[in-house]
């Protein structure tokens, strides 16, 4: 996509562009292609998120939903899990003030309340401390999964059929979407993915039903605002038809 499509982007208010998903690809690579330890592409990667949540709300996005930890990634080497726990931390003690300035909501999907308790706590304070603002609702996707999020909810649907607090006929798609992560939010427009791989990677496989996906070579640490709206205006060149036609 050219500059110039970037630039007649109407934004994503005008487009229909309400929730943005990115999957954020290639913080290995760019610390490779640099020659850099990969806690440097991660470091860049942080800077990459600044950047967008500062851009989103310019473009008329409401939610912007970033997976940033996925519950695969404890599969990763020990200090690089020990490293992107601390870049998380670091985030959110440095960041909460301007985001919570510039109107930001923060909250988190995921089985997060699994981490330790003292970064729990940290993000259970940011979550309180933002609860009120409107600009952006800026969701992290941490020790997220989408098969885990989806058995969460069977399972808790399967208790109350069992207590016999839900007639099983009951249970509809409504019902379903209201026992994921993400109920009360609206389903993502758009998943977008950086660094050119073609997959969801277990990322809201429910909500992404009728999402259009949108793949850019560009690896995450070198995404900025200008990216962003290209991937905007590639959006509003699309024709949504939830299998009506």
């Amino acid at each position: 996509m050219t500059a110039t499509a970037a630039s007649t982007a109407t934004g994503g208010a005008a487009s229909g562009l309400r929730h943005l998903a990115i999957i954020m690809d290639g913080n290995g690579r760019w610390a490779k292609a640099h020659r850099l330890p990969r806690i440097a592409g991660h470091r860049a990667g942080v800077e990459a998120v600044r950047r967008v949540v500062e851009a989103a709300p310019e473009l008329g996005i409401e939610v912007l939903t970033l997976y940033a930890f996925s519950s695969e990634n404890w599969k990763r080497p020990a200090d690089e899990v020990a490293d992107l726990m601390g870049l998380l931390r670091h985030y959110i003690q440095s960041e909460i003030n301007a985001l919570h300035k510039n109107g930001v909501r923060l909250d988190f999907i995921g089985d997060y309340r699994a981490l330790k308790p003292d970064l729990v706590k940290l993000l259970e304070k940011a979550r309180l401390q933002t609860a009120d603002n409107r600009r952006l609702t800026l969701i992290m996707a941490l020790n997220y999964g989408g098969q885990d999020e989806l058995t969460r909810a069977a399972r808790s649907l399967a208790r109350d059929v069992a207590t016999g607090s839900l007639d099983p006929e009951a249970i509809s798609v409504e019902t379903v979407s209201a026992r994921l992560d993400t109920a009360g939010l609206p389903p993502p427009d758009l998943v977008l993915r950086t660094s050119g791989e073609m997959r969801l990677s277990n990322f809201l496989l429910w909500q992404s039903a009728y999402a259009e996906f949108v793949a850019t070579d560009t690896l995450w640490p070198d995404f900025d605002a200008a990216s962003l709206a290209d991937a905007v205006a590639e959006f509003a060149t699309r024709e949504r038809r939830f299998g009506g036609r």
